[in-house]
């Protein structure tokens, strides 16, 4: 029997239907609630997947709220929240906490990220600033009051600081590798874990100085400039290049989300989580971060197959 090619073509158009349709199904029909809070940070890249998610499961609500890294695992650990978006690893107090509720979870790297130093746009004397600088400025008791305070060829003008909040997984990161010390930091600036009322301060004060997620920086690039930081690498200013490379430092870091495995018994969660990582590759990138090496997010996916 002999087909005709407009048969033939038919014909193969329904078996690759055949084949997608399983899936694709089992997504449209999901129904349900995914619960995230967390990280500032974290938050471009999940609201970006759980848009795309939503063209794919229309009938699952996810809802993705931002209280910082800390807020979100104290929601993670009382069972409020499906997944947390942190950007620091999860502490070992957390991790004794959720040991004694007997709460199991899997962390999922999602992501490199660069804490950007950022100033104003008419700044025209900070070039670059050095680690110890960083640290004069934020350390605990920190004496510095103006920008002379820092370098003495700077002007003799009070320096307006702005950065996240002690909730803020930034926060943390950012205190340990500048200060020494996770949450070790002066506590006289402007704190906020809505990353856009910090690109807002620093944007609006010509001497204004403040840090947060490589992300945020790009999006408002126009309205700030990134502050090199001079280290043994040289003078680097963050980048895609310069963060996957690991030349940016010592402000480089993964980005994750946690998981609770409970939460894999909910179809709608795991379909999610699943959809996640087989996304997170193209859309990380697009809202500005640095994408995981392919092998990082495929080892993830089959971690979660069991559960």
């Amino acid at each position: 029997m002999k087909f005709s090619k407009s048969l033939f073509t038919l014909f193969l158009i329904s078996a690759i239907l055949l084949v997608i349709a399983p899936y694709d199904a089992s997504a449209k029909t999901l129904r349900g609630k995914v619960s995230i809070d967390g990280s500032s940070t974290v938050f471009p890249i999940t609201e970006a997947i759980a848009e795309e998610f939503r063209s794919v499961a229309p009938r699952v609500k996810v809802i993705v709220g931002v209280s910082g890294t800390g807020g979100g695992f104290k929601k993670f650990l009382a069972g409020s929240i499906d997944i947390n978006n942190a950007s620091r690893r999860i502490k070992s107090k957390e991790v004794k906490k959720a040991k004694k509720q007997n709460i199991d979870f899997l962390e999922i790297p999602v992501a490199f990220d660069g804490i950007t130093v950022v100033i104003n746009k008419a700044n025209d004397w900070a070039k670059e600033i050095t680690p110890a600088e960083l640290k004069k400025i934020w350390n605990t008791n920190s004496k510095v009051v103006t920008w002379k305070d820092v370098r003495s060829s700077w002007p003799d003008k009070k320096i307006k600081l702005y950065g996240p909040g002690t909730d803020s997984g930034t926060f943390d990161y950012f205190t340990k590798a500048i200060n020494g010390k996770s949450r070790a930091s002066r506590s006289n600036y402007t704190m906020s874990e809505d990353d856009n009322v910090l690109v807002a301060g620093v944007s609006g004060d010509k001497y204004a100085l403040g840090y947060f997620g490589f992300a945020y920086y790009l999006e408002n690039k126009t309205k700030i400039n990134a502050l090199p930081i001079k280290s043994k690498n040289g003078s680097i200013t963050p980048s895609m290049e310069s963060i996957n490379l690991g030349t940016y430092v010592p402000l480089s870091r993964p980005i994750f989300i946690y998981a609770r495995k409970d939460a894999f018994k909910k179809p709608e969660v795991k379909k999610f989580i699943q959809f996640y990582l087989e996304e997170a590759g193209g859309l990380v990138k697009d809202v500005g971060y640095v994408p995981l090496p392919k092998a990082d997010y495929e080892e993830s996916l089959e971690k979660i197959k069991s559960l």
